[in-house]
């Protein structure tokens, strides 16, 4: 009986251990050795004279606009506020010797902005696609408190966070496909790809953003063109309400230099190692502990922030 008992134990903790190393080993090509020591496979300056980057007059957008430029590709900045994007238009102008051309379109109003768009990029010679824009909760919060299930707030978040990001690719791909070349960024979140209760409708668009990449990727891989799913965390930007960067969350600059390294080896990623490390975490305690005390960790953790918010709002009355 005890050595039956042991040798069960022995494999069970062997099961355990291949779970680990077949989630861990792949994890180290793509997140440190992969980005770190091969560096970046892909030179975008060689796949088209213009880049396309929505969401552009603030946080991960932006940066992604400085540092396409910063390599010295022109950038089509589309977002919504016209004043905000003749300013990073100057900014990027003022330190790099590039072209910029500004659309501003309101991602909410529905499909006749793409008519809008096609017509000023038509003509140009599109390289790199950077879908970024997205909206989110205020704060963490169940699906049926406050606005979360308004027909207003569904239909913005679906509109920008998952049609922007299908229409965009449609209007790019043509050309990359008949040049068989092109890199297609789209900006989904580490909340696609971990259990995310509190924020539902967020993860779920984002969820989709992940799915539609990967499926992309296998059907336009052939044809020279790279579509990757970029899964951040925290970063401290307007939207996640983070004023001051940490190492766990990084300023935009910080975590798209990160980003960009892993264009060309990891067609799904964090984009940060210490987001891929959060993500691993949560993967390894579900496979240890099961699924269901990875969901509670988070819910309980994503609760806390939620009461810290509602509490916060109630001082500003």
């Amino acid at each position: 009986m005890a050595l039956g008992t042991c040798i069960l134990g022995s494999i069970c903790v062997g099961l355990v251990c291949a779970q680990i190393a077949r989630r861990v080993l792949p994890w180290l090509y793509l997140n440190v050795f992969g980005p770190t020591l091969f560096g970046p496979k892909v030179d975008l300056r060689r796949l088209g004279d213009w880049a396309v980057v929505t969401g552009a007059t603030d946080g991960i957008g932006k940066a992604y606009a400085k540092a396409l430029a910063k390599k010295g590709i022109n950038v089509v900045l589309i977002s919504r506020s016209l004043s905000k994007l003749e300013a990073v238009a100057k900014e990027i102008t003022d330190s790099h010797k590039v072209e910029i051309k500004i659309i501003d379109i309101d991602f909410t109003d529905g499909p006749q902005i793409y008519q809008k768009i096609e017509k000023n990029i038509t003509g140009l010679d599109i390289g790199v696609l950077v879908n970024n824009v997205g909206i989110s909760y205020p704060h963490p919060e169940f699906f049926i408190d406050n606005n979360n299930r308004h027909p207003e707030f569904l239909r913005d978040i679906i509109s920008v966070n998952i049609h922007s990001v299908t229409h965009m690719c449609a209007l790019v791909l043509p050309n990359m496909i008949a040049k068989k070349k092109g890199v297609i960024i789209n900006l989904s979140s580490t909340a696609a790809v971990i259990p995310n209760p509190l924020l539902s409708v967020y993860s779920g668009t984002k969820a989709f953003v992940d799915k539609f990449s990967v499926d992309l990727q296998t059907e336009y891989r052939n044809q020279g063109i790279i579509v990757q799913s970029v899964q951040p965390g925290f970063v401290a930007t307007n939207m996640a309400k983070i004023r001051k960067s940490t190492l766990l969350a990084p300023s935009p600059d910080t975590y798209v230099a990160s980003a960009l390294k892993t264009v060309g080896i990891a067609s799904q990623t964090a984009g940060y190692l210490p987001h891929a490390l959060l993500q691993l975490t949560i993967h390894l305690l579900g496979a240890v502990a099961g699924d269901q005390m990875a969901r509670n960790f988070i819910f309980n953790h994503l609760s806390g922030m939620r009461k810290r918010a509602l509490r916060n709002s109630e001082k500003k009355k």
